[in-house]
């Protein structure tokens, strides 16, 4: 089943491309949207176009800035410092001048062509006269609830967008403004509440697709990013009392190729080995180390700060799925270490490591000269009895995982902390850390609202979260968390550099700076810059967002 919806993504990528491309040829580009959507398997097909927007199928349009927004936390380093990063350094260390930045740019294109891809889907399969309602109306559902995750995406990056609504010509568009914040979520809120009253439940869905489930627990966590608690709680207790979904009994399954669209996923993008077509996924070759086993490209590391938190919590069973570190004896789910034993033992300063560091001389090296933390991500990370006969970006078969349960749970927490709610709120963390083998939470008020936030950070590390978690958040001292964590006097700067708190394989390597964060703005760097070409060429009816050149 996963196998055929990921190559009819493909096939209708093609497809849809091309029809993409026939839109800017003044007569022939209408005439192919009027006379297609004329029957129910055309409507799937373009809806299947609207899914493989996800990614388009490729590395370099939208897991860059996924990467990077965790670059961008206390959470990873750019991390690769054999190379030039400048496009990734210049925003993860908040250093002012990414208004021009590639990533930035092709997020912000790409993200627009799925939007033009739903528009044209909604627009015309809402049209359809037919008989069968039923798929009609679940088309466009699953169409509506795209479009709002794409512009979720948007605006959690830039803050208020252009919204574009429907499809539109090009003199149609010109001269459109960005609109606020609260109007783009608005129009994601409606969505997003369209496509949860028509989709199915996850029992009666097609494998990969949207779910009722899937656009309530976006909606939840679309609310929760406004602060509109109540309305969060809601959606999310529907989630939650519809008994749709559950948590794995085993953390260490959450992010296993053998669980993919398992009953605690409520939105995955679906990935598939093969070996001429890019039907997989980048991010264990992307993030893998650059000594192997395999070709890595050493990009997103995990921070010591974060290995650390799972230490100060006692949290042993999420760091050894979370975190690969070098020098270690063992990795997580791997049957064959022996094998990156082997692939240590042939680096040319390997005895000078085991020497340095203190390591066993039967551990796993991961070259601390070529990586910033010489730690890799667990959760991306693909054990060789799982990698396919060629192991490189747009083929790893495991699926990535947007939106799940365990997020549910720590987001009704969170809301009904928020609302005073504290029995509902301990009762739906401690169902997350009773997993993770930690005792229940028993605390009220302040000390529940730290351990709710604590638990995000150990629970979804490396699932897009964070970044968005810290600049939403607000602090005892009235400023939100991540003006607190970056800047000359932030907590993270200071951990890093410090020599009480400073970790000795960041600090042996500067080949990225250990002071990332040091030239945090808080009247800059709570968003992303909009891509300059798109101020350039909307006339400056698109305005720039404030601090950024």
């Amino acid at each position: 089943m996963k196998r055929i919806f990921t190559i009819v993504v493909l096939i209708a990528s093609l497809m849809f491309t091309s029809c993409e491309d026939f839109l800017t040829e003044d007569v022939r580009g209408q005439l192919n949207v009027d006379t297609y959507y004329k029957s129910i398997e055309e409507c799937e097909s373009a809806v299947t176009s609207c899914y493989q927007a996800l990614t388009y199928g490729g590395w370099w349009q939208i897991n860059t800035v996924w990467l990077l927004s965790e670059m961008c936390s206390d959470d990873a380093w750019m991390g690769n410092t054999t190379q030039s990063q400048s496009d990734y350094i210049s925003l993860a260390h908040y250093q002012g001048n990414g208004a021009s930045n590639g990533p930035i740019s092709n997020f912000w294109q790409y993200r627009y062509k799925g939007i033009l891809r739903c528009n044209i889907a909604i627009d015309r399969i809402s049209a359809l006269e037919t008989p069968d309602t039923e798929s009609r109306d679940r088309l466009v559902a699953e169409a509506r609830f795209l479009r709002a995750y794409y512009y979720f995406e948007l605006v959690r990056n830039f803050g208020g967008v252009p919204l574009m609504t429907s499809f539109q010509i090009p003199e149609e568009a010109e001269g459109t403004e960005r609109a606020t914040e609260e109007a783009v979520y608005k129009f994601i809120e409606d969505d997003l509440a369209a496509a949860a009253e028509i989709l199915p439940q996850r029992n009666e869905a097609k494998v990969g697709h949207a779910t009722r489930g899937t656009a309530l627990g976006l909606l939840g966590k679309v609310y929760l990013y406004q602060e509109k608690w109540q309305d969060a709680r809601e959606a999310l207790k529907t989630v939650i009392d519809e008994g749709e979904y559950k948590l794995l009994p085993d953390f260490g399954d959450v992010w296993s190729l053998a669980y993919d669209n398992s009953e605690e996923s409520l939105f995955e993008i679906q990935y598939e080995y093969h070996a001429t077509l890019g039907l997989g996924g980048s991010l264990a070759t992307i993030t893998g180390a650059r000594n192997g086993p395999g070709d890595g490209w050493s990009w997103c590391q995990p921070t010591a700060n974060l290995e650390q938190a799972y230490i100060d919590a006692g949290d042993t069973e999420r760091l050894k799925w979370t975190i690969i570190k070098s020098g270690c004896t063992e990795i997580a789910g791997e049957e064959q270490f022996t094998e990156f034993v082997e692939t240590s033992k042939a680096l040319n300063k390997y005895q000078e490591y085991v020497d340095k560091y203190g390591w066993d001389p039967d551990c796993y090296i991961v070259d601390p000269a070529q990586h910033k933390s010489a730690r890799l991500i667990r959760k991306y990370f693909l054990p060789l009895k799982d990698r396919p006969e060629i192991y490189n970006t747009d083929k790893s078969p495991l699926n990535h995982r947007i939106l799940r349960y365990a997020d549910v749970l720590l987001m009704y927490a969170e809301a009904c902390n928020e609302l005073n709610d504290d029995e509902s709120a301990r009762d739906a963390l401690n169902q997350v850390r009773k997993r993770a083998k930690l005792a229940d939470v028993t605390a009220s008020g302040t000390e529940l609202q730290k351990a709710i936030r604590l638990e995000r950070r150990l629970e979804l590390a490396f699932e897009q979260n964070r970044l968005y978690d810290i600049r939403r958040w607000t602090d005892s001292n009235g400023k939100k968390v991540i003006c607190n964590l970056m800047g000359p006097n932030g907590t993270f700067v200071k951990w890093n550099t410090d020599e009480a708190t400073r970790d000795a394989l960041e600090w042996d390597n500067q080949g990225e700076a250990s002071n990332k964060g040091i030239s945090f703005s808080e009247n800059r760097d709570m968003v992303f810059p909009i891509p300059l070409y798109e101020i350039t060429m909307s006339n400056g009816s698109i305005v720039q967002n404030p601090g950024w050149n």
